[in-house]
């Protein structure tokens, strides 16, 4: 998300997430202040190689609940961010402590993927992010095979994403149906729903939910 009155009428949509792109290079890049959205939509920073510093200056200005590393981010850095991260968590009441601060590590696939690079982040993060390979750092605009999860050997929950529009909802509902999407915590949306990069498209993103939704029930 990136402009405040199109982030307030996607909250009206009731997403989990809301992402905040925090990547000088890219169109979505954002700036200045997040309006008052519901608590019941997390806020995501959404981070490419930042020092672990920045990363922590944005997760107390604008209170972000997740944390989405989409660069070469090590196991050795997943560590010491979780760790930091816990430290804002443990200065808050024992409500809000329960809501810790979530890390997603971004992995991108094309037409092959060497799953045994997950190993030594699981321990280090929540959930993974499946992205697509492509020439920028996501909002590439088209999906990998989703075969390639077959017999997915992990056991960290991930989210899938990567050119998802609405032409792949039966795709969607077709995964729903494989053993793999066990692990799926949730589906990320981008740019097949953008008028322009950091605008949504409000009737698109209501056509998908409600499509996905009647597709599970």
């Amino acid at each position: 998300m990136k402009f405040s009155e199109n982030i307030q009428e996607v909250t009206l949509l009731q997403p989990d997430y809301l992402g905040f792109i925090f990547y000088p290079k890219s169109p979505r890049n954002f700036e200045g202040d997040i309006p008052t959205i519901p608590s019941s939509i997390k806020k995501v920073g959404v981070f490419v190689n930042a020092s672990i510093d920045y990363v922590i200056e944005k997760v107390k200005q604008y209170d972000f609940k997740a944390i989405q590393l989409h660069g070469n981010e090590s196991p050795v850095y997943c560590q010491e961010l979780k760790t930091r991260c816990q430290s804002i968590s443990n200065t808050k009441s024992n409500i809000e402590q329960q809501d810790q601060i979530k890390i997603w590590k971004v992995f991108s696939i094309k037409d092959s993927f060497d799953f045994s690079i997950l190993t030594p982040y699981e321990a280090m993060v929540d959930y993974f992010l499946f992205d697509t390979k492509g020439k920028e750092k996501g909002g590439n605009g088209y999906t990998f095979d989703w075969s390639l999860l077959e017999g997915y050997p992990a056991t960290t929950p991930f989210i899938l994403s990567g050119g998802i529009g609405l032409d792949q909802i039966e795709a969607i509902t077709s995964f729903m149906s494989r053993p793999e999407s066990n692990y799926l915590y949730a589906i990320d949306v981008n740019s097949k729903f953008e008028n322009a990069p950091g605008i949504k498209n409000i009737d698109d993103l209501e056509k998908f939910k409600k499509r996905v939704i009647s597709q599970q029930t």
